[in-house]
């Protein structure tokens, strides 16, 4: 056993997975990756944003192949062990795991960082095959070859998060190219190779733009259909996990429901949609609903990838935060475009990392863990502009409906019109409610937002629950050439108020008044009229 050769981390890695009461059984992977074996399309990559499994799966491959002395077999309980290939391959194979994201101790070069690699990788071939003469100053490769050739030995390469050396501050751009030829030595076209697994975010081709990692077959979420189910959790498997979680709390701080407007909303090449795996386990473990996906600054990393180019990006972000699609050509960019400046390059790279999902055509912004970073975006970044100035004016709006100051009210939305965007055109709904959610984007922090009726020509409704059961709930109407009367007339026509009354299945009660606020705008005068009445319960 070795650093790098049938090393006993990955086992034991993924075996502290499975200790976890919230851990989900997707070993069936296995069944789809032995088919690939010693043939031409021996070379699989799996792209994915971070924290969607990859390592855990890139674990399991390991453990399970690996020639290990481990005895505890962990896999028995698990469903690849109900298929004929388990006995066949089950620590059968030699496998060569390498994670790409360590470094040596100290390192400040990619000579150290390579070093580490390559020295520790024929150490432990060395000791493995020490009839074979290996000597160390050999390359790793020509080491590979010469085994294969006395022995007829043949690996099975694990090779987890390639592009980690891409964000590593000493690597240059010389660095990446040979990086890149060290990966294509060892791996392309090698008789040794058995198989070869990578995982990474990057996609390949957007980083090798010649043919050095061209033997790859690449798998991202969303235009390839293949092993989507195997990164991520499905709506069955949340069920699952939830049921667990209410067995081991004796006291439940979230629902089903507000699980799925959390971390729910990722769409694979299938259309299905799936969790952040990661923020669900998370959040089961903890009993609590907060942001675990996103753990660097509260906006930067969204604001990274629009601050070049805002004017082509600013009106489709407050679009997508008012929960609407976009329309974007990405897949032509996802994989080739080395910059980040176009609106289609941008919205790719967001893709990539996953700050977006994309669904027939559209980009969209997933859900409540990713709507709050983009609204932390809009209230903080003056050069967003007009979004920018009416996000900061939301607390302003809300603390104004609360009080039934409709003056002000009309004010702030006469504000938000007299901008000189397109999108407050008011040509459609998606318009409208585009404004509304600027104007009201701060109480997203007291209150879960929920956009309710599209049918019909009417515009779009909004209710208000508060995250505190004593605070006043609203329910908002918008109409266009008509009046807030008539606004509030529909409210209670349709019987909003219902909704807080044992809102997701809850015993709890709201407590607090119920609020039916009517907002008109007329196209002939340019004005808004607002009206707030407390609804009886």
């Amino acid at each position: 056993m070795g650093m790098f050769l049938n090393s006993k981390a990955p086992h034991e890695a993924y075996k502290k997975a499975m200790k976890s009461p919230f851990f989900v059984d997707k070993s069936l992977l296995l069944t789809e990756l032995i088919p690939s074996f010693d043939s031409l399309n021996c070379y699989c990559c799996i792209t994915r944003p971070r924290r969607f499994g990859k390592t855990v799966m890139a674990n399991m491959i390991g453990a399970f192949f690996g020639r290990t002395d481990k005895e505890d077999k962990i896999f028995e309980q698990l469903a690849i062990s109900g298929q004929k290939e388990y006995k066949i391959h089950l620590n059968s194979h030699d496998v060569i795991y390498i994670d790409f994201s360590r470094a040596p101790k100290g390192c400040k070069s990619y000579a150290q960082y390579i070093e580490r690699i390559e020295n520790g990788l024929i150490e432990d071939l060395m000791q493995a095959y020490d009839d074979c003469k290996i000597e160390k100053e050999n390359s790793v490769w020509d080491v590979l070859q010469r085994i294969y050739e006395q022995t007829d030995s043949r690996f099975l390469f694990v090779l987890d998060e390639w592009d980690a050396l891409f964000h590593m501050p000493f690597i240059s751009v010389e660095d990446q190219k040979e990086y890149l030829f060290f990966l294509k030595l060892m791996l392309k076209d090698q008789p040794y190779v058995e198989f070869a697994y990578m995982t990474g975010v990057l996609p390949i081709t957007k980083y090798s733009s010649g043919s050095e990692l061209n033997m790859f077959v690449e798998y991202d979420m969303t235009m390839s259909e293949k092993f989507s189910e195997y990164f991520g959790f499905s709506d069955s498997e949340v069920d699952y996990l939830y049921r667990i979680y209410l067995k081991n709390v004796e006291t439940p701080k979230f629902s089903r429901k507000e699980l799925q407007i959390w971390y729910d909303g990722y769409y694979t090449a299938t259309g299905v949609r799936l969790y952040n795996p990661r923020s669900v386990v998370l959040a089961l473990t903890d009993n609590q609903l907060r942001n675990y996906w996103t753990s660097s600054g509260p906006y930067d990393e969204v604001f990274y990838y629009i601050q070049h180019n805002i004017d082509d990006v600013r009106d489709d972000l407050a679009l997508m935060v008012s929960g609407e699609q976009v329309f974007a050509d990405i897949g032509q960019f996802t994989a080739v475009s080395m910059e980040i400046n176009s609106r289609e390059q941008i919205y790719s790279a967001m893709v990539v990392y996953g700050l977006l999902t994309y669904k027939e055509g559209e980009v969209l912004i997933p859900n409540k863990e990713l709507m709050d970073k983009f609204n932390e975006l809009l209230m903080s970044k003056n050069s967003l502009g007009y979004i920018y100035n009416l996000a900061r004016k939301s607390d302003q709006m809300l603390q104004a409906t609360i009080a039934g100051d409709t003056k002000v009210m009309e004010e702030i939305l006469q504000f938000a019109h007299d901008t000189e965007s397109p999108v407050l055109a008011y040509n459609n709904e998606a318009e409208l409610s585009a404004v509304v959610n600027l104007c009201y984007l701060s109480a997203r922090n007291k209150y879960r937002i929920e956009r309710e009726e599209r049918a019909g020509k009417g515009f779009v409704d909004f209710i208000f629950y508060p995250e505190l059961k004593n605070e006043d709930g609203i329910i908002l109407e918008l109409k266009v050439d008509s009046t807030p009367e008539d606004a509030i007339a529909q409210i209670k026509e349709k019987n909003y108020m219902l909704r807080f009354k044992g809102m997701l299945g809850e015993e709890t009660k709201y407590t607090g008044r119920l609020l039916a606020v009517g907002i008109s705008y007329n196209k002939k005068t340019k004005k808004h009229s607002c009206k707030v009445e407390v609804l009886k319960t």
